[in-house]
């Protein structure tokens, strides 16, 4: 298990062009070493400002983004194009102003997909779409360079939620019934397939996330704090604003 290691930023948007920065870079070491990089998004205004971010670096322009594969870490069970699924905000931020090869995108189901509503038959699905993904002969999941997540107040990563049911389920992708945050149906990538990652990225900004961010790096138990389970093979880097930071000893920061 990699340790953890904190960059605190002064603020939010500074926080956002640090994390765009960094993306790209990973981004272009990936395809440098394997000939293609993979990357899981997330949700949240902080990841949108990210999107965001990497729409407007010039250096976008050196990554080869047919060559990108785009997942998701969770999901909310909506129709397609409804303005709270996550794939709508990433789409309208960046997946629609790069060249992607649209094969290589892969978005968790919506509600009015093939899958209808069902949200059990979605997570079956997608886990599926996965393992076709994966190296034949090798592991039920792709590789993942870099898996971004945002954290809750309560401590939630993707939908993963203190003391919910999820946290029993061994398969790599749950569906959520019951989300103590509407919408209250959604999918999801469990703890055991977040952590197959490369490099895990945990991004937060604003006071209320401090506890949160504080618990998880003291050592939290996972079933009550999710972010305290998560974890990169190589790296778990934990990217925040100073308001985010605030309960994290100033020994376990790196400023920015």
């Amino acid at each position: 298990m990699s340790e953890a290691s904190v960059a605190v930023h002064a603020d939010p948007d500074l926080l956002a062009q640090a994390v765009a920065a960094r993306l790209v870079v990973k981004l272009l070491d990936a395809q440098a070493d394997r000939g293609q990089a993979s990357v899981v998004l997330t949700g949240g205004r902080i990841a949108a400002a990210v999107y965001r971010a990497v729409a407007a670096l010039p250096a976008r322009d050196a990554v080869d983004w047919s060559r990108v594969d785009v997942w998701w870490g969770d999901e909310r069970f909506l129709p397609a194009g409804d303005p709270e699924r996550n794939e709508t905000q990433a789409r309208a931020a960046l997946l629609d102003v790069v060249p992607l090869d649209p094969a290589r995108v892969h978005p968790m189901p919506a509600s009015d997909g093939p899958a209808g509503n069902d949200p059990e038959t979605a997570a079956a699905g997608y886990a599926q779409e996965l393992a076709r993904a994966a190296r034949p002969g090798h592991a039920a999941l792709p590789h993942f360079d870099v898996l971004l997540l945002g954290v809750g107040e309560d401590g939630h990563v993707a939908s993963v939620f203190p003391e919910h049911p999820v946290h029993h389920d061994s398969r790599p992708v749950s569906a959520v019934r019951g989300s103590p945050k509407p919408p209250p149906v959604r999918t999801t990538l469990t703890l055991p397939a977040i952590n197959t990652a490369e490099e895990v990225w945990l991004v937060a900004a604003g006071a209320d996330k401090a506890r949160a961010v504080g618990m998880a790096l003291a050592g939290a138990g996972p079933v009550q704090l999710p972010a305290a389970g998560v974890h990169g093979v190589s790296r778990t880097l934990w990217l925040l604003d100073r308001a985010a930071a605030a309960g994290v000893p100033p020994r376990s920061r790196s400023l920015r």
